[in-house]
């Protein structure tokens, strides 16, 4: 659920793809949503401190390539936590990096974990992998070694990205992994949801894929006697409004990780109040975590984190 993400899933997976994979230009709007930098923000950065010299096409479009968006990625990172812009600026982005990569690595006490965890990524060693969450799962339980090993180490995989040191198929190595290990745990749940249990509607929006902490939030219902229909990645509203209509849940929970240039964030938020009228909508992910200037219609929650998760739960079965 979402620094990138201890609190919420390492939402920095929507900007990454294979070198081949990369668009030869990112425009100003792309970057904000990517980043989270508003674009009034990144030309005051670029005119005040000089942080970036962006390129413009033939019709004269401000546009950045690759290695800025990763740069201002790396310094999106080290303004979250605590690093002044002026500070930043007279940074090499090596040095920005290597910050952002100290940041990373010193953010948990489940340090060795994750550690072991990131090698057994770089080696390609499924068997390493599955030992390792065997042995935190049966010491810790599923939900904290989520929490505090799988959360804070796929952010720690999105600064690996965004620094070189990995690639695209190191990340759906781990990711599928990881995947496949949620799933096992979430068909172990023997709970049958009793004639009191509320239900839930799990999803995630059309056009994205990201869906791990959409499976955690699953296991975290299931655990506690709800019941989830879980509709996964890519869902269009139109599905959505139809489901809604047969089935009235209870609650509905969505995970927002990446951005989507074609739909604001701001405007899908209020379409999800009309498709869902009346109905608590609970919000995770990058795309609402890390926004401050987000307005909320009545029923929408942004939850950041496990503990707000369950929290929001008790409330909803309480009726508040």
């Amino acid at each position: 659920m979402s620094a990138k993400e201890t609190n919420s899933e390492a939402n920095m997976f929507d900007a990454r793809k294979s070198k081949k994979d990369f668009r030869d230009k990112y425009f100003i709007k792309d970057i904000e949503n990517i980043t989270g930098i508003k674009a009034y923000t990144l030309r005051i950065w670029e005119q005040r401190y000089d942080m970036l010299a962006p390129k413009r096409t033939d019709t004269n479009i401000r546009y950045y390539e690759e290695d800025d968006l990763k740069y201002l990625m790396n310094v999106s990172i080290l303004n979250v936590n605590g690093y002044k812009i002026s500070k930043i600026a007279k940074m090499s982005r090596e040095d920005v990096q290597r910050q952002t990569l100290s940041i990373s690595e010193g953010s948990s006490k489940y340090e060795n974990q994750i550690q072991a965890l990131t090698t057994a990524m770089l080696s390609f060693d499924e068997k390493e992998f599955n030992k390792i969450m065997s042995i935190s799962i049966l010491k810790v339980g599923m939900e904290e070694t989520v929490t505090q090993i799988i959360f804070p180490f796929m952010q720690h995989v999105g600064v690996l990205w965004l620094s070189g040191s990995i690639h695209i198929a190191h990340e759906h190595f781990i990711t599928n992994l990881i995947r496949q290990r949620m799933y096992v745990s979430l068909d172990q749940i023997s709970n049958i949801p009793g004639p009191t249990a509320k239900k839930f509607l799990l999803f995630v929006p059309n056009g994205e894929n990201h869906d791990l902490s959409l499976l955690f939030a699953a296991y975290i219902l299931k655990t506690k006697g709800q019941q989830v229909i879980y509709l996964g990645t890519s869902t269009p509203l139109d599905d959505l409004n139809k489901v809604f209509k047969v089935h009235k849940p209870d609650a509905v929970f969505c995970a927002i990780t990446g951005s989507n240039s074609q739909v604001p964030i701001q405007v899908y938020i209020h379409s999800l109040q009309r498709t869902f009228p009346g109905t608590p909508v609970l919000l995770t992910g990058k795309q609402v975590i890390r926004r401050r200037d987000l307005k909320l219609p009545q029923g929408i929650q942004v939850v950041a984190s496990p503990n707000d998760f369950n929290d929001a739960i008790a409330r909803i079965n309480r009726n508040d």
